[in-house]
């Protein structure tokens, strides 16, 4: 519950952070006609994710068992090229991304298109709602209780929304350089559960057979159904009795992206700035 809570909450806030921001630039410059456009992409863009979300729960569900572990295998590789990227990229833009998006909807109006500010939102949130999706369907996967996995991320998606709400109406302001940061943390386990995840169904779609050799017996702490097995194995993907190349592919992936995310951010001084502005002006 607590993977698919921050799940929904890191991706559902990235899409309410963009429309919030959209919204409250067009109140605050009383252009209410472009809000109702908005709001209608909003909602196609949510639709089509669930679509899409019902169509690869209903193919998975028919598969035979051993092409099921390799579609889990997929989506599990593809869940966690997204949230590396997203880590990556929100790492890089997360304290000048409201700026950035008031000066697109700035330059957007200045042209005379608020279409262009409605395609932003509706695309914003059909990017986050795929990767959701994709996330979401990985997390399930590999969860030992489906029911708290999407409680947990309905719970995480409306935390979204009512921060983005209160982006709209000017009441919340977030540092999201530390949002950011503080959840990549989170996340780089998620991650590395995922991929350990991926690497295990991949051994049982017979993908991958070497470093089979079991490293622990971990029966007794991981038992299915109990609090303990849904941290271990759902959020870090630990499995009972891991091996070597699990332990490989978790410590691979783990150790760097930490590494990554905690490593100060240096911010240019002032003398550079200055110099910067100088010679833009």
């Amino acid at each position: 519950m607590l993977a698919t809570f921050v799940i929904g909450l890191r991706e559902g806030l990235e899409a309410a952070l963009i429309v919030g921001i959209v919204a409250g630039f067009l109140r605050r410059r009383g252009d209410s006609a472009a809000l109702r456009p908005m709001w209608a992409g909003v909602a196609l863009a949510v639709l089509i994710c669930v679509i899409v979300a019902v169509v690869l729960e209903v193919v998975s569900a028919d598969l035979p068992q051993q092409e099921q572990e390799g579609l889990e295998t997929v989506i599990g590789l593809v869940a966690v090229g997204m949230i590396t990227y997203m880590i990556v990229w929100m790492r890089k833009h997360a304290r000048s991304m409201r700026g950035e998006l008031e000066k697109a909807a700035e330059s957007a109006l200045a042209k005379g298109s608020t279409w262009a500010l409605v395609g932003m939102a509706f695309l914003a949130v059909l990017r986050e709602g795929f990767e959701t999706t994709v996330f979401l369907l990985a997390a399930f996967q590999s969860s030992t209780s489906p029911v708290a996995a999407g409680g947990g991320a309905a719970l995480g998606i409306l935390v979204a929304i009512g921060l983005g709400y209160g982006i709209y109406r000017g009441s919340v302001h977030i540092d999201l350089a530390r949002f950011f940061t503080i959840t990549a943390v989170f996340l780089v386990l998620v991650a590395a559960g995922l991929f350990v995840s991926a690497v295990h169904t991949a051994h049982e779609a017979t993908w991958i057979n070497v470093g089979q050799t079991q490293v622990a017996d971990l029966s007794a702490i991981v038992r299915p159904g109990t609090p303990i097995s849904s941290l271990l194995t759902g959020v870090l993907g630990i499995q009972p009795q891991p091996t070597v190349i699990e332990v490989v592919a978790w410590l691979i992936y783990l150790v760097p992206m930490l590494v990554f995310v905690l490593w100060p951010v240096r911010r240019p001084s002032r003398s550079t700035a200055s110099a910067t502005a100088s010679a833009s002006a």
